[in-house]
């Protein structure tokens, strides 16, 4: 399957890039500033679709003894902290012009900096005993207790008074965005699932291909 995600990744990519960039208008308010969308709304959705593969990998690992769940979070959680971090950063700085501030403690910013904070303590944890179960062990705890954090980052501009706007594409009346921004996303959204998937499964072959060695070694 590495060929084919690769290979679509790379494609939507570049067209979701050109589409971003040129097919798509700037916006009547905030001008070409608002293309940062393209890069920010992917990673988020990122962000949050791999904590919920994190924490269904430790329900697995903790409940199923699944031989592979360990190694699929191992895998999940530095991709997840990653594109956390480029939400973080692409939001802020759409933040300056739009709100005139680069951070807001609100309770989408807030709950979106513990959703990093809970990547960084799994991969902390899984490399904090000399023990390999045992670090898998704690890590699989925290990414099945960090679960209660997505419906929070979800819901919270609903829930409380925030300045982060309100959803915008999934909503029962439909989509608030203008076709011609939508379907860039879209693009832009499905190259991000892709290329996350690219990677994790590449970084679960090496560890894999990296177990199998080490077992080898053992042997002789």
């Amino acid at each position: 399957m590495l060929p084919w995600l690769t290979g679509a990744a790379a494609i939507l990519f570049a067209a979701g890039l050109y589409l971003a960039l040129v097919g798509s208008p700037p916006d009547y308010q905030q001008g070409d500033t608002v293309r940062i969308m393209y890069i920010h709304v992917p990673s988020a959705w990122m962000a949050m679709m791999g904590y919920a593969l994190l924490g269904a990998a430790g329900a697995s690992a903790l409940i199923w003894r699944h031989p592979l769940a360990d190694v699929a979070s191992e895998a999940i959680a530095p991709v997840g902290a990653a594109f956390t971090f480029v939400a973080l950063v692409t939001g802020s700085l759409w933040g300056k012009p739009t709100w005139g501030t680069y951070w807001v403690w609100d309770a989408r910013l807030t709950s979106f900096l513990v959703l990093f904070f809970l990547y960084v303590g799994h991969i902390a944890l899984t490399h904090a005993f000399d023990d390999r179960q045992r670090g898998r062990r704690s890590a699989a705890i925290i990414a099945i207790v960090g679960l209660v954090n997505l419906p929070i980052i979800k819901y919270s501009v609903d829930w409380w008074n925030t300045l982060h706007q309100s959803e915008s594409i999934i909503r029962m009346d439909g989509p608030t965005i203008d076709p011609s921004m939508l379907w860039p996303l879209f693009t832009m959204i499905i190259a991000f699932t892709l290329y996350f998937f690219a990677v994790v499964m590449t970084r679960m072959k090496a560890m894999l291909l990296e177990a199998r060695h080490r077992a080898a070694a053992f042997a002789r």
